[in-house]
């Protein structure tokens, strides 16, 4: 099968927004690649050392690429991709003056090729990420996620991720109920659980996403405890009604966490609030910190008390008490 690739050459700081615009657009997948430099600022706080530079993508920089199936209006994708990009310098993101390209390509050469980047990755002092394809031995205390993120959002390695996982470890306690919106490839659910969750239910509005989870929560043997659902969002909850069978939690719930976009945040606060029980803690990441404002703002208007702010780079996550 032959696949349209879509090239956009962009900064670090807009990822978040332009992979968000791609998968709209219909792509079959999205991959992204940072810079490799050695100069930028690295987490070195659990051992993680740094050998030679992965790539020669010059420092805040990145290049991201999108997946269409053949047949795709390609010219048409490119001109909506293009004037959605153009409008984020009106939220404060930087775009860098974006370069763009097109080509086919046959669906081995890419499917495949971006695995021997993705390599164990220990991102908090109990957590790491393994490939299910990589061997990897952990340490005693280790809590090792088995991870195939196919063509799902979520290996850990962008720092929304990895502020959430960080968070989660400080965050769960053995027995409370989480649910994870926007759950994409389903590590931050299959890190709730090994952490100790009692059921996590984890929603997507992604096909792709909700497949991949399922799948990797299999892989990690977690299907007692994580529920993974199709949902727009918090929808899946009203539909249930109040018994919420088959969805695995206890409605209140202790936790909630959500790794997307701030614009989508700010759709779903009073949800959120209204799942939660009294003294439940709200994990919102995937804000750049020119939204974190914005974020913080609607959270304490919805009766929520702001209890920690955790950043990396450009991101923050931004962690709130129901009163």
């Amino acid at each position: 099968m032959r696949w349209h690739e879509i090239t956009v050459h962009t900064t670090e700081m807009a990822i978040e927004m332009i992979s968000n615009f791609i998968h709209e657009l219909g792509a079959g997948g999205v991959s992204i690649e940072e810079s490799g430099t050695l100069n930028k600022k690295r987490d070195t706080s659990l051992g993680q050392w740094y050998e030679v530079p992965l790539n020669d993508i010059p420092e805040g920089r990145a290049v991201i690429k999108g997946y269409f199936v053949e047949g795709t209006d390609m010219d048409e994708i490119l001109e909506q991709l293009k004037k959605s990009i153009n409008q984020l310098p009106e939220f404060d993101i930087e775009i860098g003056d974006p370069t763009y390209e097109l080509r086919t390509v046959d669906e081995e050469d890419w499917a495949n090729a971006w695995k021997q980047y993705f390599k164990p990755l220990r991102v908090s002092e109990r957590l790491t990420i393994k490939p299910t394809w990589e061997e990897y031995s952990g340490g005693p205390d280790e809590l090792i996620i088995e991870l195939d993120p196919g063509m799902a959002f979520g290996t850990g390695t962008h720092a929304t991720t990895s502020l959430c996982l960080k968070t989660l470890e400080k965050t769960i306690r053995p027995g409370v109920d989480v649910i994870d919106v926007g759950t994409g490839s389903g590590v931050l659910a299959i890190a709730a659980a090994k952490l100790g969750a009692r059921h996590v239910l984890a929603v997507d509005l992604d096909p792709v996403a909700v497949s991949s989870a399922t799948e990797n929560t299999r892989l990690n043997g977690l299907d007692e405890k994580i529920t993974v659902k199709l949902s727009d969002l918090l929808q899946v909850m009203k539909e249930s009604g109040e018994g919420t069978t088959g969805l695995g939690v206890h409605i209140p719930v202790q936790v909630v966490v959500a790794n997307i976009l701030a614009e989508i945040l700010l759709l779903f606060v009073k949800d959120v609030y209204d799942i939660l029980e009294p003294g439940g803690l709200y994990i919102a990441s995937g804000i750049i910190q020119s939204k974190e404002a914005d974020v913080a703002q609607a959270l304490t208007a919805h009766h929520f008390e702001i209890v920690e702010r955790n950043y990396d780079q450009d991101w923050v996550v931004l962690v709130a008490r129901k009163r």
